[in-house]
């Protein structure tokens, strides 16, 4: 893993600070999960370079992501939800995958049953895209061996495009050819967060630079791969305003290395540094005028960027005054769809004047300025 500059880890001071703190967060947990079942998975719909496909995202249950035991960043939860003990069987890995397939073969016969037909007359047919999360690197093989991965590969050969989720580390050649040789179109996707290596360092506590996404980007050109990068909207300590600068800035520097660039405001979730914040005060997730301010000034930039809110419209969630949340989520999804920056435009609500003041007057001393 590449590291950055000695001073952060000396003792009680930058990472090590932040790593302590993760540790007694994640602690706390208490919760125990199956390693025969996944994480989570879901249909929905996905922009990509080749057009608009269904998509079947699975969240796979692995030993967890080799940082976050470190300690990890500070908006993760997400190793919390992962199989004590480190590891788990390839048959084991297996078996969530088969659950998934059960998934989309049920969502398949309910469309079917409920007369829900495509323009062909035909029911919606196996999704053309799939999506492989972990709570840390798919292409990491102390979480997914090399035997599960290439299984998954030929189980998945008869689709047309896959994402898997790592960290720079571990794009190498060898581990996206087992995709590439079974004709899937592959896509790696790369939490990045920001391009800003200070905010990556300081706020979300993750160890690489970008130089170190760039070095992944081109590994993933040289064999035919695409790069999907994510960023993280609104870390801690950064004011709205920032936030907002930090997404606009880092869209137009990872769009020259993504074919698609997915914008993720933050959530807060348990057993994390930013749950903590959040529940003494010091932290509002980001408002969604923010996300359309963002996805609005960079539509224009030679990436697909989209964004996905989780949780909107709660408190732990992206969220505006309540009244307009549903209405800016429903334009953000038809942006990620069509790219036409327009749709923003036929929403407004009066919370919009509270948000633009918050932008211009709220500095990381006085945060949040408003809830």
């Amino acid at each position: 893993m590449s590291k950055p500059s000695p001073d952060v880890y000396e003792s009680g001071r930058g990472m090590d600070a932040h790593n302590k703190v993760m540790r007694e967060h994640r602690a706390e947990r208490d919760e125990t999960y199956d390693p025969h079942e996944p994480t989570r998975v879901w249909l929905d719909e996905d922009n990509t370079p080749d057009g608009v496909y269904q998509s079947l995202t699975i969240i796979l249950n692995t030993g967890g992501c080799r940082w976050a035991r470190a300690g990890g960043c500070t908006m993760c939860g997400y190793v919390a939800e992962s199989v004590e003990g480190g590891s788990v069987t390839h048959e084991a890995l297996m078996n969530q995958i088969d659950a998934c397939l059960e998934h989309e073969q049920e969502n398949i016969a309910e469309q079917s049953s409920a007369g829900n037909r495509t323009q062909s007359g035909d029911a919606e047919e196996k999704s053309g895209l799939i999506k492989i999360y972990t709570s840390g690197s798919f292409l990491d093989e102390r979480e997914v061996p090399a035997e599960t991965r290439q299984a998954i590969a030929e189980t998945f050969a008869d689709r047309e495009r896959i994402v898997v989720e790592s960290l720079p580390d571990f794009v190498q050649e060898e581990r996206l050819n087992d995709f590439l040789d079974v004709g899937l179109e592959t896509d790696v996707a790369i939490g990045l967060e920001t391009a800003n290596d200070r905010v990556r360092h300081d706020c979300v506590n993750k160890y690489f630079d970008f130089e170190d996404f760039v070095d992944a980007a081109e590994t993933a050109d040289e064999v035919g791969a695409g790069i999907k990068a994510y960023l993280l909207m609104k870390p801690p300590f950064l004011s709205e305003g920032e936030a907002v600068e930090d997404m606009k800035q880092s869209i137009e520097k990872c769009a020259e290395y993504a074919h698609t660039v997915s914008m993720n405001p933050c959530n807060v979730q348990r057993y994390t540094m930013v749950d903590e914040l959040h529940f003494h005060g010091g932290y509002r997730p980001p408002w969604l005028w923010s996300v359309a301010e963002v996805l609005e000034a960079t539509a224009d930039a030679p990436a697909i960027v989209v964004s996905d809110p989780v949780g909107h419209g709660s408190d732990r969630g992206p969220h505006n005054c309540g009244e307009c949340d549903d209405l800016v989520q429903e334009a953000i999804k038809d942006f990620d769809l069509r790219q036409d920056p327009s749709v923003f435009g036929e929403v407004s609500c009066d919370c919009e004047h509270t948000w633009e003041a918050v932008c211009e007057r709220e500095r990381s001393y006085n945060l949040p300025l408003a809830n």
